[in-house]
């Protein structure tokens, strides 16, 4: 049997199982990945621009639609079952991860759709909390999932903004749109150069020439709700505010180059705010130059861009924390490495580097001994491709 179409023969019989069907009939399974962002953290939310990349690895959801307005969600992931109605979509913090697909719900709701329920098996193959976007990866196979079987058209751009909502108003994180604009737009072997004020995009082939990327959990978990990430949105309207004063029409700081912030940056007379906004200014004009790089076809460049963005996101922004400098200082002397940063948006989490693929071991090996021998504990290593965005998954079966 190929091996794609075993695999959803498993999750649909892990699906009978959860909820005790004997048979299947008129059942889906979708898919969204995570995603990786190559270059261009911490940009999303000042209206700056991001090169992420959909991931091969993600959120499969098996659906079977409902006539009683009812909602039984389960997760191989989690233990926690979560049961509601249509009339009672509000958020609530003994539903934990069910909070997320319900949020959905609830955002499809305002927008007029008319759901009949569903029974829902979840499963993620990217580890939560890891930067990764497990996230937006669920909301976006939700939101699409379940449009697809109600026979609602919405397109990928409207159920990315709708997935924001979510988050931001349902889960109360301040995320940017960045992450579900990326799960829902991605492609094979393809990066994403998005301007995030303008939401035009560009589908850039990621030709890695015998190079294989490589993320690296630190194994530290990262809360991003309980993270200092809603302070450093703050601090970045702080440094807008005041670069104001010279500059009225100014709508974000994604508008500011950096020959602009020499000129106004003067204006800034707190050090940290300062910083805060030399990282978005300098990290807008790295991406730009990367995605030249990648395009002249200049990987050598495209990894050096890389390790200057951790450096600014570790001395500028003060998102990077020991685990991800101890692992981007070994990275980037490590056998075969001729790229690295964090990713995500910090405090634990996740590293992405670009690795010769006849060095991979090795890379491995020195990273994981130095690693433990610094912080306790080993980190896990993830060979990856860029994948498709979310999707519904045929499967063969």
């Amino acid at each position: 049997m190929d091996m794609e179409v075993a695999y959803k023969e498993d999750l649909l019989t892990s699906f009978a199982e959860a909820f005790s069907f004997d048979r299947l009939t008129d059942v889906r399974v979708f898919f969204a990945p995570g995603r990786v962002n190559l270059i261009g953290e911490h940009t999303d939310y000042n209206g700056g621009y991001v090169f992420p990349g959909a991931l091969t690895n993600g959120t499969y959801m098996v659906i079977k639609l409902r006539d009683d307005g009812e909602y039984h969600l389960r997760s191989a992931n989690f233990d926690t079952s979560v049961v509601f109605r249509n009339s009672d979509l509000r958020f609530d913090p003994k539903d934990d991860w069910g909070n997320y697909p319900k949020g959905i719900i609830a955002e499809l709701a305002k927008l007029g759709v008319d759901l009949p329920g569903a029974t829902i098996y979840f499963y993620g193959n990217i580890p939560n909390g890891a930067g990764l976007s497990s996230s937006a990866s669920i909301g976006m196979v939700t939101a699409y999932g379940l449009t697809q079987c109600s026979g609602v058209d919405i397109d990928r751009v409207t159920l990315a903004k709708l997935c924001q909502r979510m988050e931001n108003d349902f889960i109360g994180v301040s995320t940017g749109l960045m992450d579900q604009f990326a799960v829902g737009m991605g492609k094979k072997d393809h990066a994403l150069f998005l301007n995030t004020s303008t939401l035009e995009y560009d589908q850039v082939p990621l030709i890695l020439k015998g190079y294989k990327l490589v993320i690296t959990n630190s194994n530290k978990r990262r809360g991003l709700a309980d993270s200092k990430y809603n302070e450093r949105r703050r601090e970045c309207e702080m440094g807008l505010e005041q670069l104001r004063k010279k500059q009225p029409n100014l709508s974000h700081l994604g508008e500011v180059t950096e020959e602009m912030f020499a000129e106004l940056g003067p204006v800034i007379e707190d050090e940290l705010i300062y910083r805060r906004v030399r990282h978005v200014v300098t990290e807008d004009a790295r991406v730009l130059a990367a995605v030249s790089a990648l395009k002249a076809g200049e990987l050598q460049t495209f990894g050096e861009l890389m390790k200057a963005s951790h450096l600014s996101l570790r001395e500028d922004y003060d998102v990077t924390g020991v685990e991800l400098d101890t692992l981007f200082d070994l990275q980037a002397s490590a056998p075969g490495c001729i790229g690295t940063r964090m990713t995500g948006a910090g405090f634990g989490g996740c590293t992405v580097s670009i690795v010769h693929e006849e060095e991979i071991t090795a890379f491995q090996t020195v990273v994981s001994k130095g690693y433990e021998k610094k912080i306790g504990y080993k980190p896990t290593f993830y060979v990856t491709e860029l994948g498709d965005g979310v999707n519904e998954w045929k499967g063969g079966a």
